[in-house]
């Protein structure tokens, strides 16, 4: 019986934790707001950021360069050395969201252009 109600309850969080999430922008949605213009924001697992994101698919940063691209409803990076890391996106005006494992794990505000000439 406690399994039971565990699994319930484990169920019933995973559920509610999704019904919280704002709604998510499909990857032509995310694309158009971020090509293009810088994003500022903050990450709770790496702290702030401060990134253009060129139409070419090339991400800049104060001091590195990587590559992003949308696949399917998700925005990817791939950054040197490291594993292609993939999120959706939630997007009100210049206000974005990203979302991974149904919890918002970030935020930011879209600035239009390169405004740090990166």
């Amino acid at each position: 019986m406690r399994f039971y109600l565990a699994t319930f309850f484990l169920t019933f969080i995973s559920y509610a934790q999704a019904d919280n999430l704002p709604p998510l922008a499909t990857g032509e949605q995310i694309k158009k707001a971020v090509a293009g213009n810088t994003v500022e924001g903050s990450m709770q697992a790496s702290g702030r950021y401060t990134e253009f994101y060129a139409k070419d698919g090339t991400v800049s940063g104060k001091d590195y360069k990587a590559v992003w691209r949308i696949e399917g409803d998700t925005m990817c990076w791939i950054y040197k050395d490291q594993p292609k890391d993939c999120w959706r996106a939630s997007i009100k005006g210049t206000s974005v969201q990203w979302v991974k494992d149904n919890k918002v794990q970030g935020t930011g505000t879209i600035v239009k252009g390169n405004v740090n000439n990166f």
